[in-house]
């Protein structure tokens, strides 16, 4: 059986990491075999448990495990034949070989295949639980975008590569380019390939999900929200926002009117997300490290609930076709409808919001429906299709 999966993202510095950790204990305490890997760079699970934490997943309590995906790791394994490519390309054009050795890693990749850890686990079924500390939002967003990115080149571009190769061969001897081999172009299909694969385990609502974590300040609750906007354009489920630093009533009078706006930002947290849960960590009076704390820190949010069940079911998407007629819903929750294009070309309809981008492939059998109108209706958008007739 599948592991149960949860990323957890956030802005920076709101906590991610504390909460990711103290749900693992909270699973493994109740008896799940559980793994926290992060895929951040910062790597901070180690400081956070308090424990040394290595590449591979490293036993830290009572059934559970802890990894620190070692990204070079990750990148020889998966992207070696490209580098060596690109590598010698590059010093025959006079880069030095340090420089060369870093312009052979496109920014974000390390962190694409960190993120490919989770395939790995899911293969293996060696876990119970798989809990995800991820990068902050605006990285975690475009690393969950890929997976669309990759099905599109290998449907498009892969097919051709031996004819654009080609093609290119008299042009590349004459200016002196070495062209891509076999194993260069093995690495990279293999990369695509386990990128889609990796889009359809994330996309397994029944088993995967992502936790927002926010601390009750105005910036961060408003980037959360937008994050939650391009969660439910790419597909993936949010199934709880954790509010964490709220403090307690008897603040004293200092801190008094900074836990009223707190409480102000949590009422429209609670009304704008709804029907996701909204649950709440205090501002402990100590930093949230070790075990100790972080079993704190998980009473604290989970008081009865399980941790690892996926805390909200809904579908983030939906197309229902008819004889003549379809119709495709896409929640995209405080959206604006300016902010909203469309585009159809053949089975593809191209979805942006405010910058993020999304192609969805429709089915076959959808290829001769035209659509005919799309609404906002301030929360989802609405697509309509004809039928041939």
């Amino acid at each position: 059986m599948a592991p149960r999966t949860i990323l957890y993202t956030g802005k920076g510095g709101v906590g991610k990491t504390s909460v990711a950790a103290a749900t693992a204990r909270t699973a493994a305490r109740a008896g799940i075999d559980t793994v926290v890997l992060s895929t951040d760079p910062a790597h901070s699970l180690a400081d956070c448990l308090q424990v040394p934490v290595g590449g591979e997943p490293t036993q830290v309590g009572e059934r559970l495990w802890a990894q620190q995906v070692a990204a070079q790791d990750e990148m020889e394994r998966n992207w070696a034949a490209v580098q060596d490519w690109m590598g010698e390309l590059l010093l025959e054009r006079g880069v030095d070989r340090i420089s060369a050795e870093e312009l052979t890693v496109p920014p974000g990749m390390d962190e694409l295949f960190s993120l490919l850890q989770i395939k790995r686990h899911h293969e293996e079924g060696r876990f119970g639980c798989v809990i995800v500390d991820c990068a902050p939002t605006g990285e975690t967003l475009r690393l969950l975008s890929f997976p669309d990115v990759a099905r599109w080149w290998l449907q498009k571009v892969f097919p051709q590569s031996s004819v654009m190769l080609n093609a290119a061969r008299p042009f590349a001897r004459a200016i002196d380019l070495s062209l891509p081999g076999e194993a260069v172009l093995d690495d990279v299909q293999r990369l695509v390939r386990n990128l889609i694969a990796m889009n359809e385990i994330l996309r397994d609502n029944e088993r995967v999900s992502v936790r927002l974590v926010m601390t009750p300040d105005r910036m961060v609750v408003d980037e959360a929200r937008r994050t939650f906007t391009y969660l439910n354009l790419y597909g993936y489920l949010t199934d709880a926002v954790i509010v964490n630093r709220v403090f307690p009533e008897e603040v004293g009078a200092y801190f008094e009117p900074w836990r009223e706006r707190q409480l102000a930002a949590l009422a429209e947290v609670e009304a704008a997300f709804a029907p996701v849960p909204v649950l709440r960590a205090p501002y402990f009076g100590e930093e949230v490290v070790g075990a100790e704390m972080l079993d704190r820190l998980g009473e604290r949010v989970f008081t009865g609930l399980d941790p690892a069940a996926v805390l909200h079911d809904g579908l983030t998407q939906e197309l229902v076709v008819g004889a003549c007629a379809a119709e495709l819903r896409l929640d995209l929750p405080f959206a604006e409808k300016g902010d909203i294009s469309l585009k159809k070309i053949g089975l593809e309809l191209v979805v942006r919001v405010d910058g993020h981008k999304r192609t969805l492939m429709l089915p076959p059998a959808l290829g001769d429906y035209e659509p005919t109108g799309a609404s906002f209706d301030g929360a989802a958008l609405h697509v309509t299709f004809d039928g041939p007739g």
